[in-house]
Order: structure tokens, then sequence, then C-alpha cells
């Protein structure tokens, strides 16, 4: 997993305008992705964030980079909740949440939908997603917007400048860490991260 990679896939998370992203990676050994990940981790969870295989099938790795501290804030949005509930995740527990998702990813089944509030995708956005099966939204972007179209759209710009700057600032030379915002956890919630 290369810093271009996760710069080009994870800007937004890397500074700390968006609570996660995903991106397919691909490895020749699952021992690489897992080294890379901690090798990443202890770079990146001193700055609030985390990295993780989600789940490696067929040479490729789905990599979760998020913050925990929005995950937990985004999760408690009742809609989030109600939407999670329905699907059988354990509500309140925001590491819970993350391993119930692996496994209904690993079970191959349907493609769990939800991930959509894993990301940070506004929770009205995910429903009308899953509601209208993917059919009618008002615009696309980094989703499908339901909601509000104006609020995605201009966020959307934010992600891909943040992207443009960050990709920029690394081929200059500037690292990983360097790029990474900082954001300061609550004693609780630096605890529990140590949990996964």
């Amino acid at each position: 997993m290369s810093e271009e990679l996760l710069v080009r896939s994870c800007a937004p998370t890397l500074a700390g305008l968006k609570t996660a992203n995903l991106f397919n990676c691909p490895y020749t050994d699952a021992e690489e992705i897992k080294s890379a990940a901690r090798k990443y981790n202890k770079i990146l969870v001193k700055k609030g964030l985390r990295v993780l295989p989600l789940k490696m099938r067929e040479n490729r790795a789905l990599i979760y980079v998020y913050r925990p501290s929005r995950l937990s804030d985004d999760l408690r949005h009742d809609t989030a909740c109600h939407l999670l509930r329905e699907r059988g995740y354990t509500v309140g527990v925001p590491e819970r949440c993350i391993i119930q998702l692996m496994q209904k990813l690993k079970a191959d089944d349907e493609f769990p939908h939800e991930i959509g509030l894993f990301l940070g995708y506004p929770p009205e956005d995910v429903c009308g997603f899953i509601e209208n099966k993917a059919e009618g939204c008002k615009c696309v972007g980094c989703w499908k917007v339901y909601g509000d179209e104006a609020a995605a759209r201009k966020m959307f710009a934010r992600y891909k400048k943040c992207t443009d700057v960050y990709c920029s600032q690394l081929k200059k030379g500037s690292s990983v860490e360097r790029l990474t915002v900082a954001v300061k956890q609550p004693k609780e919630k630096e605890n529990n991260r140590n949990e996964l």
C-alpha cells in the first residue's frame, strides 16, 4: 500500500474533512497488507485515524481509513441508528458496528449499502440510495445524493480540491504523517480505539 495510493484515496479523511474513505488495494501476500496497515497505524493513530483491512480476497484488500471520533458522532444520528438497528447492528458501539460490517462484507450475500454511514455520507442519502435501489438521485459525486444537493456539491468540490492539493504536496516530498491533520481524542475514545 503506497503513500501515493493512500493519499489519492483518502486525502479528505487525512485532512479531517471527512469521517472515512474506503479503497481497493492490490497485494501479492496477505501479510504485506497487514504489515502496511500496522505501519500506517503507528503513524496515524496518534493523529486520530485508523487503517483497517475490512476484507481481503483474490489479491485485493478493501482498506478502511477512518477517524473513530467522527464515526462515533456520525453513528449517533437518529436516522443512522434506525437504519443500522434495522440491519442488525449493535447501535451505540461503533467498534462493534465495524466488526459487524466486516462480517457482512465477508458473507458475500448482498453488499451492505449502509456502508455509506461508515464513510460519513449524509444518512438521508444512504437511506435514499437503499430505498430507491440506487435510482432517481439528484446528482452523483462521491456518493449518490437524495437530500441536500447544494451542500453535497460543495462538499464534493472541497474533497476534490483537498485531494489535488494533497497529491501535489506528496509529489513535492511531504509525507503522509505531515499531511495528516491531528484530531485530539477524549481519553475514553483513545482507550476504546485499541479494542479492534
